[in-house]
């Protein structure tokens, strides 16, 4: 005899970002955290990597095999990879024979198309859901951060991810006023590529660029005490041969500075848009950033100054919005009303 112990439905929430994809089960938290990449073989079109081993192949691959993201600047651009993606994904976690309903939630951005939405719907299904609900970023970035949002105040949300910007004022348990713009971290990382290729001759690879952020890279213009530098190796522009070059902070902060104006402009737009009284509320309690974006250096900082607005960079920032996808989707009945999209 054989005592089975299934849960009626499964439930996952998934933060379908442009960089990674996250999926939070209940009861166990966030399970899959891989970067977003799947390399696909050109002949046949099949699947060679996906996750971490398709992320170590960009910019290494034969000509055969294309390594790429199947989303850009948050919505799908390859819908059948994506959704062979949201289905390894969920096979490893489940298994590929479920005996009940599977329920997920994924997050979206503010500015999403109903089109785009349908897209992230019919993905989900087709890699195994039975049920999909979708969930606004800010919110869930909201969530993740452990902002109560369901109380009549409001907090303003802003979110970096990789392909996009979302920016939020949050009361009652919905959006107020918000502006979404389809800038992130990727674009920070192609301002860098093109900016030390255009000053030094230098062509870098996209993981070089992202490392020299993340490791140099600052909002705000630093002294020479205070700045950094690193080496890093590309291919002159000009002779193709490869060449090693110490690259400074200045120079990642002057790449950037188109993109942060705007992820700036942003902020301000929904700081004009927001009633009075709720304005009152942003300002007592502060913007709190979430997102992989908002851990570039000194970007709190640089906000605060021009806003006139204190800025706060929320624990585990890069991982806001997953957990608050797993929040709505552990808690389903209570956060339907307020935060489900599509079904």
């Amino acid at each position: 005899m054989f005592n089975f112990n299934f849960n009626l439905i499964q439930r996952l929430g998934i933060d379908l970002g442009t960089s990674n994809i996250r999926i939070y089960q209940p009861k166990r938290g966030i399970v899959i955290n891989e970067p977003a990449v799947v390399a696909i073989a050109k002949d046949d079109n099949k699947i060679v990597a996906m996750g971490n081993a398709a992320k170590e192949m960009i910019g290494k691959t034969p000509d055969i095999i294309s390594a790429q993201p199947p989303l850009r600047e948050g919505v799908i651009a390859n819908y059948r990879v994506t959704e062979a993606m949201l289905r390894h994904y969920i096979t490893r976690l489940l298994g590929s024979v479920r005996f009940f309903g599977l329920e997920v939630m994924v997050a979206v951005p503010v500015g999403i198309s109903s089109t785009e939405r349908r897209a992230v719907i019919d993905a989900a299904q087709a890699a195994g859901a039975k049920t999909v609900h979708l969930i606004k970023q800010p919110i869930a970035a909201a969530l993740g951060a452990e902002i109560p949002i369901a109380e009549p105040s409001g907090s303003l949300i802003l979110d970096i991810g990789g392909g996009t910007t979302e920016v939020a004022v949050i009361s009652l348990g919905d959006i107020v006023a918000s502006t979404s713009t389809r800038v992130g971290g990727i674009h920070f990382d192609q301002a860098i590529t093109a900016y030390i290729r255009r000053k030094h001759n230098l062509n870098l690879g996209s993981q070089t660029a992202e490392e020299l952020k993340c490791s140099i890279g600052s909002a705000q213009t630093l002294s020479q005490e205070e700045g950094k530098s690193k080496e890093v190796s590309g291919s002159n522009a000009i002779t193709g041969l490869p060449e090693i070059m110490e690259i400074y902070s200045y120079e990642i902060t002057e790449a950037i500075r188109e993109e942060l104006k705007e992820i700036i402009n942003a902020v301000k737009l929904v700081l004009s848009k927001t009633p009075p009284e709720l304005a009152a509320d942003v300002i007592d309690k502060g913007i709190v950033m979430t997102g992989g974006g908002s851990k570039l250096a000194n970007l709190d900082k640089l906000m605060t100054k021009i806003t006139g607005v204190p800025c706060y960079l929320a624990e585990e920032a890069q991982l806001c919005t997953a957990l608050g996808t797993g929040i709505a989707v552990e808690h389903l009945d209570e956060y339907k009303r307020s935060v489900i999209m599509g079904k």
